[in-house]
Parts: C-alpha cells; structure tokens; sequence
C-alpha cells in the first residue's frame, strides 16, 4: 500500500467518520481533528503490524487492520470531545 496509501486511507475514514459519527452536532472535535486522527491511526497501525510482521505476506491484511484501528481513532477522538447536555 506505502504511505501515501495510508495517508489517503486515514483522510478517508477521517472524513467519513466524522460525517457518519452521532456525535459529531454536540462535539467540539472539528473535522481536521477527526482527519487527523484517521490518519494517525493508519499509520500507528501499519507501523505496529510492520514491527510485528504481521502483514509480511503484502497486502492482505494491511487494509482491513488499517482501516480499523483508523476508524475507532476517529471514533474516539469525536465521541471524547463531545459536549453533555
């Protein structure tokens, strides 16, 4: 994938995340926050798998694990900042 992969992988689920999140009305979180934590997550993940040689066979695993860990960074990142009511 490389990392410009990653990085358009982690705006991706940033954007998304933040739009589809029930959250996103009450929270302080602003949308380069939730790219930003897409993209960190992408690339803590591959990182981590690398290290761990857990996606030594290429691809196969790299896009799911990093999509993941992505989308739960968005998502915690949004549901931490919002407001109680």
């Amino acid at each position: 994938m490389g990392w410009p992969g990653i990085v358009v992988l982690g705006v991706a689920v940033g954007l998304v995340g933040w739009w589809l999140h029930p959250l996103r009305r009450r929270s302080r979180a602003r949308l380069w926050l939730a790219v930003l934590a897409g993209v960190l997550g992408a690339a803590v993940a591959r990182m981590a798998g690398n290290v761990t040689t857990l996606f030594h066979d290429g691809d196969t695993l790299e896009w799911p694990v990093c999509t993941a860990v992505a989308l739960v960074a968005v998502a915690a990142a949004v549901g931490l900042l919002s407001t109680r009511r």
